[in-house]
């Protein structure tokens, strides 16, 4: 009887082991500290815990820390993960680690940048990046007016390795702006004589202020500035504000973050376009269960490669011609 109970307890343990092996996840983003991955984080936790999912969770330690996103996949293979959320901080670069997972059975979603190409991933869930940029700089160039003829533009992007959400935003801005971009997948290839250039922030307020005093030696009659995320905003306003040019100088920006929407009512950023981490991390916690049950794989959204979780433009300067709510509506939607 005694040995009965030990085998009976035995099987009970083999079979919750393996209940457990089907519902194990791993949400894997860029920082841990940049306000948008912690809103992506809390996301997928949240959506982890109703669904019934074991989520593991990892960070590079800075944007642009490739080797530590691999340690993290490769940890995540080792476990046995039934599916594999990340941000990418090189969209190139983490493809052979990825096709590795999937190989191992992992379904991969890439959470807001695609990898390149953009199927080395079973599916991504992000904002249209490029629309994203393209709604700020329509917005850009309306407010600006007349003025836009003889703008002179700084570009703060994010990193050297021009990953997908970055030239993305960056030619979707110029292109909205209406200057005339060359390769879509390349950034600062454009002539157009009202760009003063661009610099590197690593999306952080650090690089942002370092970049903005970099452009400002370049030519200090800066009067328009593109940057990559909101950060890289704020660090860009302090920079402009050490050299009294703050009233001087439109900011538009890309993320949507709650400090990043007071921002906007503060006068520090004229308008953002707003994403939904929140959105993309819960649904693909969804996607994992469902995968993990069914074996069924997220669909695209209509004629689109990847499953667009939406971009709001967030202004209280509205535009015509371009839909915008304002920084209070905006406030009771960061970040959703």
């Amino acid at each position: 009887m005694k040995t009965l109970v030990t085998t009976s307890a035995l099987a009970l343990t083999v079979m919750a082991g393996a209940a457990y092996a089907e519902t194990n996840a791993c949400l894997i983003t860029k920082t841990d500290t940049n306000p948008f991955f912690v809103k992506m984080k809390e996301g997928a936790t949240e959506a982890a815990q109703a669904g019934g999912i074991k989520l593991s969770t990892y960070a590079g330690k800075y944007d642009g820390d490739v080797e530590t996103q691999v340690a993290a996949v490769e940890t995540c293979i080792a476990s046995g993960a039934k599916g594999i959320l990340i941000t990418p901080t090189d969209s190139r670069a983490l493809v052979p680690v990825i096709t590795q997972a999937r190989e191992a059975g992992a379904l991969v979603i890439a959470l807001d940048t695609a990898f390149e190409p953009i199927d080395a991933a079973d599916a991504t869930f992000a904002t249209d990046n490029f629309k994203a940029g393209v709604l700020i700089g329509e917005w850009a160039r309306a407010k600006m007016g007349a003025d836009a003829a003889n703008a002179k533009i700084a570009l703060l992007d994010l990193n050297a390795s021009e990953i997908s959400v970055d030239y993305q935003r960056d030619n979707g801005f110029l292109q909205g702006f209406g200057i005339d971009i060359k390769d879509p997948t390349d950034i600062g290839d454009e002539d157009d004589p009202r760009i003063v250039g661009n610099d590197v922030t690593d999306g952080s307020s650090e690089g942002g202020r370092t970049a903005m005093e970099n452009l400002l030696q370049i030519d200090p009659d800066i009067n328009l500035v593109y940057t990559i995320n909101e950060p890289a905003a704020a660090g860009a306003y302090e920079a402009l504000k050490s050299f009294g040019k703050e009233k001087d100088v439109l900011i538009v920006s890309v993320d949507g973050g709650c400090p990043g929407v007071n921002d906007i009512a503060g006068g520090v950023i004229g308008a953002t376009s707003m994403q939904f981490p929140l959105l993309m991390a819960s649904k693909g916690i969804e996607a994992i269960k469902t995968f993990a049950e069914t074996g069924e794989k997220p669909q695209n959204s209509e004629g689109l490669d990847f499953f667009n979780t939406g971009v709001e433009l967030i202004t209280d300067e509205p535009v015509d011609g371009v839909p915008s709510i304002t920084s209070a509506e905006g406030l009771k939607k960061c970040w959703g």
